[in-house]
């Protein structure tokens, strides 16, 4: 089955074209980081009309780069949710009026399932059943994955999740936008011994996250300095230790508790440096085995949308006529496959 995906659930506007017998075929991806830099954040309105601009060449371009037609295609996968409303539902119109043109199925995707996903894509990829950490700006959780479609939910955020934390202090740090990738480059050149932050909720047993209270610390620590560069980098780089091995900490424990030596991160958070060097150290000394999606596919594209949209669709699933999003879809209403008739 080749399988169109179209995902526009914030900023990015992403197409691939998924074979399910030889893999992915081609992909391609709009980042609309610049029209949004000067208002220091996504907004949804231009995201929307930036969408519909550019969904068609993209389309087109990544179906050639496949070596196929258009005509070639057996069904299209879009984004449904979550994410931003009118992003979300420019997506879904594209699927959908492209599925009904070809006379072919089509199929609303959960962004996160598509995320967490996104590592079997790779060679070698994981097998079932591991542990995920689903790191984004939206999104910091853990997730026992029996298989596609059987998501338990572990441990979730209580307030900001840990993408958000990111861009949230570099932005009050005054190091732009997108502010994870800012806050990275400053942390670069900061020393991490200059500040220590609290690592939330690292002694409770749970498996839930917290980065509020780190970013507060951030913050206070940044008020009470002179605010030169060189103190900003220090204050990037303590943060972002903090925030990473907070993450790592919780991973570690909910592999323990499970009894589970397989950890699989998705999500743009998952593109950090930091984390990856931390947590594949943290899986060296459980002897465990640790995935990542390749660093193109932990932020949002149209490859994982394709990927699990494939699974779903050989299964017999398929959306009706009518388009519906969902801003907001928790991941544990998802099914798994069954045939729908």
């Amino acid at each position: 089955m080749k399988v169109l995906g179209i995902e526009t659930s914030c900023d990015e506007t992403g197409v691939a074209v998924y074979d399910s017998e030889h893999g992915l075929l081609s992909h391609k991806l709009h980042s609309q980081v610049e029209i949004h830099a000067d208002y220091g954040g996504v907004v949804p309105e231009i995201a929307s009309r930036d969408h519909v601009g550019k969904w068609v060449t993209l389309t087109k371009s990544c179906v050639a780069d496949a070596g196929l037609s258009l005509s070639d295609l057996d069904a299209v996968a879009y984004t449904a949710g979550p994410g931003l409303a009118g992003a979300l539902f420019t997506g879904a119109v594209a699927g959908r009026a492209l599925a009904w043109q070809l006379g072919i199925k089509a199929l609303g995707v959960h962004h996160m399932e598509g995320h967490l996903l996104a590592p079997m894509l790779e060679s070698p990829a994981p097998t079932f059943p591991f542990i995920c950490l689903l790191v984004s700006g939206g999104h910091s959780q853990l997730v026992r994955v029996e298989s596609i479609g059987h998501y338990e939910l572990l441990g979730d955020t209580l307030d900001d999740a840990v993408g958000e934390a990111f861009d949230k202090t570099a932005k009050m740090l005054g190091l732009g936008y997108p502010g994870g990738p800012a806050l990275s480059k400053a942390a670069a050149n900061g020393d991490i011994s200059k500040f220590t932050f609290p690592r939330p909720m690292a002694k409770s047993d749970d498996l839930n996250f917290s980065f509020s209270g780190l970013k507060t610390a951030a913050i206070t620590a940044f008020d009470k300095t002179g605010r030169d560069q060189s103190a900003v980098n220090d204050i990037a780089a303590a943060f972002e230790l903090a925030a990473v091995e907070s993450l790592a900490i919780k991973c570690k424990k909910a592999l323990q508790q499970h009894n589970m030596k397989t950890l699989v991160v998705s999500g743009g958070v998952a593109a950090n440096v930091r984390l990856r060097a931390l947590l594949q150290q943290t899986i060296e000394s459980i002897e465990g085995e640790l995935y990542f999606p390749r660093l193109e596919f932990c932020t949002d594209n149209g490859a994982m949308i394709a990927y699990a949209g494939a699974f779903r669709l050989l299964a017999g699933e398929h959306s009706g006529a009518e388009i519906n999003v969902r801003p907001r879809w928790p991941l544990s209403e998802m099914a798994a496959p069954r045939q729908s008739g």
